[in-house]
């Protein structure tokens, strides 16, 4: 069920507001398509930069036309001359041999959309205090904060993946103070459910400036100023120190829109892998991919890191960095083309 989108949770607009309109299938859909890098049509562009954008019911606080225009000017660009960062030069995707599950370039991967689409929440957070959008909604968020204190018994304990036992209840005292990293925190508001949950050692991290500035102010405004926030980017970060969690809610999602998603992917899990403790934990929510898919993905990068990429038959399992932990089994799940799965998934690895 990979590439059903689940809309952000939004603030109530006025009566005759029209409904925003929804991501187009060549940008929502992951598991499908040829994962190439054709450009998007005017008409997807300004739709999929309208879906994802924040609206307030005061209305925008940027000239719209203006900063879709600038995004899509940057991924034409960056389409066509393949003039991406020399960091994912040891990484370079074949475009001849895509994987299946990759999804199509989109200018929600570029740093200049976000950019503007958080400096537009700054000026909304600024003017009437809007929060801007929870990501997957506030229920997924809260689930994933619950669920993510669960799994701190495995760090002490090391239960067997897919154990029932994950559920059974933690003692705040024995992870309170575990470091944690949120990458790509948008707004930080996971965070802040994260710290309701009891942990003390939160640091949150997003390449745009106003991203932080806006975790910022609102971790202050509701009273949680012990929360840490630095802007760095997880592809290059410079952090030099490690997590016993890390946590990831739609940043893998929104990396793999790049017009070079599939090498920066690789390169996100390099960066992770360097950042979470051995034995610590790793937990992402994503709605563009399955569980099945982000399974694989983990499995082909500790392939690709030990050189194993291609192995003959009964040649004896690969070395892992990150083993399935579980995922979270509560999602409202539905039926599409005969299939049941759900519109998100959270799912938990750790670091061997």
């Amino acid at each position: 069920m990979a590439g059903i989108r689940l809309t952000p949770e939004e603030p109530e607009m006025p009566v005759g507001t029209p409904p925003r309109p929804q991501l187009p299938a060549s940008v929502a859909g992951a598991g499908g398509g040829s994962g190439g890098l054709e450009m998007a049509s005017d008409d997807e562009r300004s739709v999929a930069a309208d879906s994802w954008s924040v609206r307030s019911e005061y209305g925008s606080t940027l000239d719209d036309d203006q900063r879709y225009a600038d995004a899509a000017e940057v991924l034409a660009a960056a389409t066509a001359s393949a003039n991406f960062p020399s960091a994912a030069s040891d990484y370079c995707s074949d475009k001849e041999d895509q994987d299946p599950g990759d999804v199509e370039g989109s200018m929600l991967g570029l740093q200049s959309y976000w950019d503007a689409s958080y400096s537009e929440d700054l000026a909304n957070f600024q003017e009437h205090g809007h929060a801007g959008e929870i990501w997957f909604g506030a229920d997924v968020m809260d689930t994933v904060a619950v669920w993510t204190k669960s799994l701190c018994n495995i760090i002490q304990g090391g239960i067997p993946s897919g154990d029932n036992s994950i559920k059974s209840e933690v003692h705040e005292q024995l992870f309170s103070n575990y470091p944690v990293l949120d990458v790509g925190t948008g707004n930080g508001l996971l965070l802040q459910a994260l710290a309701k949950q009891g942990f003390t050692n939160l640091t949150g991290t997003d390449y745009s400036e106003g991203a932080i500035e806006l975790a910022r102010n609102l971790a202050t405004r509701d009273g949680f100023d012990s929360i840490k926030f630095l802007v760095d980017d997880i592809l290059e970060t410079k952090l030099d120190r490690k997590f016993k969690i890390i946590t990831d809610k739609g940043t893998l999602d929104a990396i793999g829109l790049h017009p070079d998603g599939r090498a920066k992917r690789i390169m996100y899990w390099e960066s992770v892998s360097n950042l979470v403790e051995p034995g610590g934990i790793v937990v992402i929510t994503s709605c563009n991919h399955t569980k099945d898919e982000l399974l694989q993905e983990v499995e082909d990068f500790s392939k690709r890191k030990f050189g194993k990429e291609t192995m003959d038959e009964g040649a004896g399992p690969v070395s892992q960095i990150f083993r399935y932990i579980d995922h979270v089994r509560t999602y409202p799940t539905i039926m599409f083309g005969g299939v049941e799965g759900s519109q998100v998934c959270t799912v938990a690895f750790q670091r061997m």
